[in-house]
C-alpha cells in the first residue's frame, strides 16, 4: 500500500513537472509568435486569428468537449491521469492569459523562440509517454479511432496537424507558415529522441574468472540482480564466467568504476539501449 501510494506521489510530480514544460513553451514561444504547428494549441492559435477568442480560450474550450468526448466513449475506462493533464493544460493556459498578458513575443529572435517552442513540449510528451498517460488534446482523438476503426492513427494525427499548418500560411504571413512547417517537421524527431534518453539504460556483458564480488556488488550496492553463464576462453580454454546486467545510467558508471578499480582483468562489453522491459524497469514494478 505505502509503496503504491509513493509511486502515485512521483507519478503525478511528474505528470505536473510535464504539464509545466508544455505550458510554459506553449504560452511564452508558441502563442506569441503564432506558431501553428498542430495539436490543440495549433487549431487555438489559428482560430483565435480569425475569431475574437483568445487562444488560451479556444484551448480550453477544445480540451473540455475532447474530455466529453472521451467520457462518451470510454466512460469509466477513460483515465483519471489524462484528465487531470488536460485540465492543468487548460487552467495553466487561461491563467497566464490572465495574469502575463503578451502582447509580443520575449525576444526578436523567432528561430530561438521556435527551439523552445518545439523542445519544451516535446520533452512534455516525453514524460507522460514514459509513465504511460495521455496527453489529452489530440490523443483522445487518437484513442477513439484506435478503439473504433482501422484508420492509421499516426497518418490521420499527421494529416490534421498539416492542414493546421497550411491554415497558418493564408491566415498569418509566409514567415509564419514556414516556421510552422520546420515545427511540425521536427516535433516528432524530438519526441523520439526525449524518449530514447529517459529510457536510455546501460546492458553490461562482463567476462570474468571470479564473478561472486561483482554480483555482490550489483545486489548489495546498486540493488540489482545479474544472470551468469558459464563459458570457455577459446585460447587458454580455461573457465570463464559471463555476467549479464543492466543498470540505468547512473549506477552503470558505479558499475564500470567498481569493476576497473577492483577486477582489473575482466572485460565488459557496455551497450546503450532503451528498450528494456522487465521487473525494475518498464512494463513492471
Amino acid at each position: 500500500m505505502k509503496k503504491s501510494v509513493k509511486l502515485a506521489v512521483f507519478e503525478y510530480t511528474m505528470i505536473t513537472l510535464a504539464v509545466l514544460l508544455l505550458v510554459v513553451g506553449v504560452y511564452f514561444f508558441k502563442f506569441p509568435n503564432n506558431f501553428s504547428f498542430g495539436g490543440v494549441t495549433g487549431i487555438a492559435i489559428v482560430l483565435s486569428a480569425v475569431t475574437p477568442f483568445s487562444a488560451g480560450d479556444i484551448n480550453f474550450v477544445i480540451n473540455m468537449a475532447l474530455l466529453v468526448v472521451g467520457f462518451f466513449f470510454f466512460g469509466r475506462e477513460f483515465g483519471i491521469k489524462t484528465v487531470y493533464v488536460s485540465v492543468l493544460v487548460s487552467v495553466g493556459l487561461s491563467g497566464l492569459e490572465k495574469y502575463f498578458p503578451m502582447a509580443r513575443p520575449l525576444t526578436g529572435e523567432p528561430v530561438l523562440e521556435l527551439i523552445f517552442a518545439i523542445v519544451l513540449p516535446a520533452l512534455s510528451s516525453a514524460i507522460l509517454f514514459n509513465i504511460g498517460t495521455c496527453g489529452g488534446g489530440t490523443d483522445i482523438v487518437a484513442m477513439v479511432l484506435k478503439k473504433y476503426s482501422t484508420v492509421n492513427i499516426g497518418t490521420a494525427l499527421f494529416l490534421v496537424d498539416l492542414m493546421i499548418t497550411v491554415a497558418a500560411c493564408f491566415i498569418f504571413d509566409a514567415q509564419t507558415g514556414l516556421f510552422s512547417f520546420c515545427g511540425l517537421m521536427a516535433k516528432s524527431l524530438v519526441i523520439d529522441s526525449a524518449i530514447e534518453n529517459i529510457n536510455l539504460c546501460k546492458y553490461f556483458t562482463i567476462v570474468c574468472d571470479d564473478p561472486d564480488p561483482i554480483c555482490d556488488f550489483i545486489h548489495e550496492e546498486l540493488t540489482r540482480s545479474a544472470t551468469i553463464f558459464q563459458a570457455e576462453g577459446t585460447y587458454t580454454h580455461n573457465r570463464k564466467y559471463v555476467i549479464l546486467t543492466v543498470m540505468k545510467r547512473g549506477q552503470a558508471v558505479q558499475l564500470r568504476n567498481y569493476i576497473r578499480q577492483n577486477e582489473p582483468g575482466a572485460f565488459m562489453m557496455i551497450t546503450n539501449s532503451s528498450e528494456i522491459i522487465g521487473k525494475g524497469f518498464r512494463g513492471l514494478n
